[in-house]
């Protein structure tokens, strides 16, 4: 039997002051627990003292295991470039600002030099400033030029929001400036009256990627006058583009390249980024371009106190009688209540929409015993709302009308709010990058700022709040991309056929692995070569087999059946799990039950309800191996990394008391299997390791699923990734390997790097897996250690004792280096053709041949 453990497939304003990440080239924080502290000027209150309140109570604060000061920090001030406008500079001084930053300075000059640059600094630096002074002032010279059209400039942002962010203050910024920078968001909001508009005239367009590659680049003809002026090409929050959904942004921005050298137009790219770890080089993997780094943060912050919170155990017990620690969800809604009643504007991040809802949901009720005024000035903010619903939200809280807000990461980088004194973080969110990104939403005014991490009963998260040096003491992760991916860089091949044949000479800007695909789509009958080139044969739209957020089909849609009112969208990927027949579906504040999933049409129909319980989906999972690309002996064992094919059906799902979480009953469920190939790291022992690490084969199953679950929790440390972005397998006997055997892999067809990334730094990784697991507190395991909150199998069976004698047998025999993979080109083309002949095998990624 496999055990199984399953993938779930505000922005920086022109203001100057920032909290900025602590990096190797940042003076470490000093370390304060409560206690006597000095207090912020001004008539808010200091973060000190809103921690201070809410840690009072019973028991509440010894949930503060770490409290981290860093203090302020004076600004370094330079001078614009001469060759910016003057009036440009101008309209600057006029929104309040009189100097530049010295990065601003540095990146603006890069830009005016034809150079391309990325700004890496900390939120709230005024990254936007930093290229918007030479994109308004490079406009206003193009406004002037005989031909029309002028200058034209493209930003690009991850989410709708930021884009729409960006459009209000590059308008108030470009006030003074007159008719001369026309800038307009082009995205799947924009009502079809509008676009011919935004072609014709805009010369400051905000769109994203996904309208970039299913949009503008198809219908090139139609943007020929603005392609022919496009002088530069803003991606703004770059780090955001790691794994899949980075890899297929590169070749959009390939593609973009090709298009504009098509019209004459070579654009400088400028690049924006929270703090990261070599910019430059993920930068320059983006856009297939030198890109110059400018890291060095010269503007000012305001103080900031970080505090790490642990939730207590309960009476309550769990799955094989653990014990159970309360939840993070409750945990921050408490907090976001009593930060509420204290006037204190606060954002809390929930990791799920689900939970969004759930934390917006308790705290309006527990605000409306207070008083009932408050409850309305608390709300939720998460994807899957329809357009209208979002603009609300984010005009509410524009004006202030909003004093709390429960959001996803869709809010991350949304948009700036300015005058937040807290944020709760419910949960680590996966990478360091984002868990600063998220705590720079406050403090944006200048005031001090207070950052709560409210820790899940999670593995990784209950080692975080005690080793605090991890978070603090830590660079930011290297952002992790592979253009060369062949389930990404195919299905761009035919979008890039499409918009123009492919030529020979094309071959270079695609990368090394084009020429070796390009025989395999001819076979196919996608792609034809003729004297001139390659060329498109379908009449399908090509860039519709690049599905670039992995999302695995169109979004299905929620109907409530009474009425037919849509409600929101979920992910074709996620559906199976999310709004299966039976499942309780939230949507601002109300409880629905999904009466029917109708897969064909992308459909599921809910019914409002106010059920005493939530629903958790349990599935199954299979592994095979089809390619060992490289392995190293580990004592007896073996490491080994390359290409698995994952067979996963959702099977049931169970009714958990709401609070408790107590099981009340599993129903079954007929959904269809689901297949992935991708990439994996997995690892064996044998007879003798068992011996010598004492697991009998009555524990074996358990050690083997325990350790699984364990390592995929801390993979988040050592890999730029989420644990919902990974799976895991673990099987006494593999009937590939013929031996007991765990597997970690990619959740995205062909990979994302993090197997990759797991087998490199195997030896480390895995004794952090084993720290974890020895070093807590429980009898028997918990949902701090070797529990998972998506066990496929209910976390059952599961030896802790078990997993921490098999884990220290293993690295007894560890390398003591980083491990170099080293793929055989042999092994390197098998890969390619097992990816590009996976068309019916990986029904959740792009067709291919």
């Amino acid at each position: 039997m496999a055990f199984n453990h399953l993938p779930a497939v505000m922005h920086d304003a022109f203001g100057p002051l920032s909290v900025t990440p602590v990096t190797d080239s940042v003076p470490m924080a000093t370390n304060q627990h409560p206690g006597g502290r000095p207090e912020s000027g001004g008539d808010s209150p200091s973060p000190h003292t809103i921690l201070d309140r809410l840690a009072t109570g019973a028991g509440r604060a010894a949930r503060i295991t770490h409290t981290e000061h860093l203090p302020p920090r004076e600004g370094r001030h330079a001078v614009w470039p001469d060759r910016i406008r003057p009036e440009v500079i101008n309209a600057i001084r006029l929104a309040g600002i009189d100097h530049p930053w010295t990065h601003q300075a540095r990146a603006a000059e890069h830009a005016l030099d034809g150079e391309s640059v990325v700004i890496a600094t900390g939120t709230a630096s005024g990254k936007s400033l930093a290229y918007l002074a030479p994109v308004l002032s490079t406009l206003l010279d193009g406004s002037e030029a005989p031909n029309g059209r002028g200058t034209t400039a493209l930003y690009l942002a991850p989410t709708k929001a930021l884009a729409a962010d960006q459009r209000r203050s590059v308008k108030a910024l470009a006030t003074p400036l007159g008719n001369s920078v026309r800038p307009a968001v082009y995205d799947g909001d924009t009502p079809v009256e509008e676009r011919e508009w935004v072609r014709q005239y805009a010369n400051y367009v905000l769109t994203n990627p996904d309208m970039l590659h299913r949009g503008i680049l198809p219908s090139h003809p139609r943007w020929a006058s603005f392609l022919r002026s496009l002088r530069y090409v803003v991606i703004d929050e770059c780090h955001t583009y790691r794994g899949v959904f980075g890899s297929h942004v590169a070749q959009v921005m390939r593609r973009l390249r090709r298009v504009c050298a098509r019209y004459g137009a070579d654009p400088v790219f400028l690049l924006a980024s929270a703090t990261a770890a070599e910019p430059a080089r993920s930068a320059g993997r983006l856009t297939g371009l030198p890109v110059h780094e400018v890291a060095d943060d010269a503007s000012p912050r305001g103080e900031l106190v970080f505090a790490l919170w642990e939730p207590p155990l309960t009476d309550l017990h769990g799955e094989k009688g653990a014990p159970v620690r309360r939840s993070a969800t409750a945990e921050t809604a408490d907090l976001l209540t009593d930060l509420t009643v204290q006037g204190v504007r606060s954002v809390a991040f929930v990791r799920s929409r689900r939970g969004a809802e759930l934390v917006s949901v308790i705290a309006q009720e527990r605000l409306a015993e207070v008083d009932r005024s408050l409850a309305r000035r608390v709300a939720a903010y998460r994807g899957g709302y329809l357009p209208e619903e979002r603009r609300a939200l984010e005009n509410a809280l524009h004006s202030g009308e909003l004093l709390g807000l429960a959001a996803t990461s869709a809010l991350e980088l949304g948009i700036d709010v300015s005058g937040l004194g807290a944020v709760v973080i419910a949960g680590y969110p996966g990478t360091r990058a984002s868990l600063w990104q998220q705590a720079g939403r406050a403090g944006r005014s200048g005031q001090g700022a207070l950052a709560v991490l409210v820790a899940r009963d999670d593995p990784l998260d209950t080692f975080l709040v005690h080793h605090p040096e991890a978070l603090f003491r830590q660079p930011v992760e290297s952002t992790v991309l592979d253009p060369d991916n062949p389930y990404v860089l195919a299905p761009h091949l035919c979008a890039a056929a499409a918009e123009l044949p492919l030529t020979e000479a094309d071959l270079t800007l695609f990368g090394p692995a084009a020429p070796g695909l390009l025989p395999q789509l001819e076979t196919a009958g996608l792609l034809r070569r003729r004297t001139t080139g390659w060329y498109w044969t379908r009449r399908q739209r090509a860039a519709d087999l690049a599905d670039i957020r992995g999302e695995g089909g169109r979004p299905v849609q929620i109907v409530e059946a009474g009425t037919g009112r849509l409600l929101g969208t979920v992910d074709e990927a996620a559906s199976h799990t999310a709004v299966h027949e039976g499942a309780v579906h939230l949507h601002q504040g109300r409880t629905y039950l999904v009466r029917e999933l109708d897969l064909t049409d992308s459909v599921a129909l809910v019914q409002e309800a106010v059920p005493p319980y939530s629903t958790t989906a349990r599935d199954t999972t299979a592994i095979s191996v089809l390619e060992t690309d490289t392995e190293i002996p580990w004592g007896e064992g073996r490491l080994c990394y390359g290409s698995v094919e994952v067979t996963n059906q959702v099977v049931s799902f169970l009714r958990r008391r709401l609070i408790t979480g107590e099981v009340l009953g599993e129903s079954k469920l007929d959904l269809p299997p689901r297949t992935l190939r991708t990439r994996a790291v997995w690892w064996t022992v044998t007879e003798d390791q068992l011996d010598a690490a004492r697991v009998n084969p009555e524990q074996l199953g358990g050690a083997l699923h325990a350790a699984e679950h364990a390592s995929i929790g801390m993979l988040p440390l050592f890999a730029t990734c989420d644990r919902w972005d990974i799976g895991g397998v673990s099987v006494p006997l593999h009937p590939d390997t013929l031996l007991p055997t765990v597997f970690v892999y990619d959740g995205h067809p062909g990979g994302a790097g993090f197997a990759e990334r797991a087998f490199r730094t195997a030896r480390e990784w895995l004794t952090a897996t084993r720290e974890a697991i020895a070093s807590c507190e429980c009898d028997a395991g918990c949902p701090s250690c070797v529990q998972s909150p998506k066990c496929g199998n209910g976390n059952d069976p599961l030896h802790k004792r078990g997993a921490v004698r098999l884990l220290t047998e293993l690295l007894k025999s560890a390398p003591g280096e980083e491990t170099r993979v080293e793929r055989s080109p042999v092994a390197k083309a098998k890969a390619e053709v097992a990816a590009a002949g996976a068309e019916t095998a990986a029904p959740q990624g792009p067709p291919e041949p």
